[in-house]
């Protein structure tokens, strides 16, 4: 592999691909790249380490995908970058095996990506990167970070998404009893003065959250209530078939749709990629079940209220007020809180440090990227670096875009399309469903009525015609 460094006085060599941001994707690409020989990668973030949601590693929380969706085993079982390489180095493996669970522990999988991004070599954090433009003459990336300019000839964007805050609730955005889930379990002692607190959000961060608040304060007289604005608390799809839209044979079917039927899928299937776990739900059902024993099920002040909408939230004189307003029947109704838990998701944002090439970037008529099958943005014909997006396709890709499980598969595919030639080879068939039906043939049309062929005597074969034409058919 070429050197990078500076050490005669000339311009480094430029690098195949910089990612920025390490996220698990990035991540998952930079251990993929560190194997490739041809194919020389830097990462970069701003962060001094690699942390992945901090404020949601709860006390017994797991992941939704087995442990077999880590950085790079789907695509390279062999890669010494698995998960169960690093049981392996962490002396875990017996004890992993004989616990007999697929799913990990939130604070493993931390630990696991915290564990390689502390030894891949190229991943660089304390590096912000501030800016990124595009050296027509050299045709190459110019990445701005930390005091440094480096080079490359492709670019992949693994920056996040960012804590989605309803607009309901932007008069209360500065209040410091009202917090992003993502920031839970660093802010939760903010909550301890409060003595009625609201959950707001169905997905797996509101049911942990609403879980983890009946543990810590049960028999202290705080009242727990949990807002919702599907119409049930419904567990998320998990049965074999239902998961193969989270195969890359769903992926290519979704992105061969015309963009207003994407766009109509992905709310559409929030019980795929936004609902919670059937084992989470257990546990509350449990949890309260356990506290009311010899007692009314209202005993306990606990409210659980879905296909109820905030469409107002303000400071009111005795706490925050939320108005509310339920789906169904239309009724409003005001709830008075003290404090109040947003677990209302995440989205896609641009980073700043693209702004310099912005106008060189093919938006979509609502701003977004048009994204190839290769995870490549469309840019305009005077850029040509490639630039890859991971987790900033859902509307082009479909509900498998965050998915941890479909990680390491779009990081093999963006590295080949980086390389220019198939350095992971990829299954062709991944789902036993078929997603889209095979074209009807042409349809002709009746002939024309006309009069009936005159009837034709029958002609009957001879017997070893018969026995020759029932053999052939067998």
């Amino acid at each position: 592999m070429t050197s990078h460094d500076d050490t005669a006085g000339r311009p480094p060599e430029p690098y195949d691909l910089i990612g920025v941001g390490i996220g698990p994707f990035n991540l998952s690409l930079a251990a993929l790249a560190d194997r490739a020989e041809t194919v020389s990668a830097l990462f970069l973030d701003a962060r001094p380490e690699f942390r992945w949601h901090p404020g949601m590693l709860v006390d017994g929380a797991r992941m939704q995908v087995p442990f077999l969706a880590d950085l790079v085993t789907l695509v390279d079982p062999t890669n010494p970058w698995s998960f169960l390489n690093y049981l392996r180095d962490q002396q875990r493996l017996f004890p992993f095996y004989f616990g007999e669970r697929f799913q990990l522990p939130r604070r493993e999988y931390d630990h696991y990506c915290r564990w390689a991004a502390d030894r891949l070599p190229n991943c660089r954090f304390g590096s912000p990167v501030t800016a990124v433009h595009w050296d027509a003459e050299e045709r190459l990336y110019l990445v701005h970070a930390a005091g440094a300019v480096h080079r490359a000839r492709h670019l992949v964007l693994g920056t996040g998404t960012e804590p989605v805050r309803p607009a309901a609730f932007a008069p209360l955005s500065r209040h410091p009893a009202v917090l992003h889930s993502a920031d839970y379990l660093t802010r939760r002692r903010a909550l301890d003065a409060a003595r009625d607190v609201t959950v707001v959000g169905s997905g797996q961060s509101g049911a942990e959250v609403f879980l983890d608040l009946l543990r810590h304060r049960a028999g202290d007289g705080t009242r727990l209530r949990w807002l919702t604005r599907t119409r049930a608390i419904a567990p998320m799809e998990y049965s074999k078939l239902g998961l193969e839209q989270f195969t890359p044979d769903y992926t290519r079917y979704f992105h061969g749709l015309p963009a207003d039927v994407r766009d109509a899928l992905v709310p559409a299937q929030w019980q795929l990629h936004k609902a919670a776990s059937a084992e989470t739900l257990a546990e509350i059902h449990d949890h309260l079940y356990e506290r009311t024993v010899g007692r009314p099920i209202d005993a306990e002040p606990v409210e659980i209220l879905p296909g109820t909408a905030v469409t107002e939230a303000a400071q009111g004189p005795g706490g925050l007020e939320l108005h509310c307003r339920h789906g169904d029947s239309g009724r409003r109704h005001l709830v008075r809180t003290d404090a109040v838990v947003l677990a209302t998701g995440y989205r896609a944002v641009r980073p700043a440090a693209l702004d310099p090439i912005a106008d060189l970037i093919d938006w979509d008529e609502q701003g977004r990227y048009r994204v190839d099958l290769d995870h490549r943005v469309a840019t305009r014909p005077e850029l040509t670096g490639g630039l890859y997006v991971q987790n900033a396709e859902l509307h082009t890709h479909g509900v498998g875009t965050p998915d941890l499980g479909l990680g390491a598969h779009r990081a093999a595919v963006i590295l080949n399309a980086v390389a220019g030639k198939t350095l992971h080879p990829l299954p062709h068939r991944t789902a036993w469903t078929t997603f889209l039906p095979p074209s009807a043939p042409a349809f002709a049309p009746p002939a024309a009525p006309g009069p009936a062929p005159a009837p034709q005597p029958a002609v009957l074969p001879r017997p070893q015609e018969g026995t020759e034409r029932a053999a052939a058919s067998r």
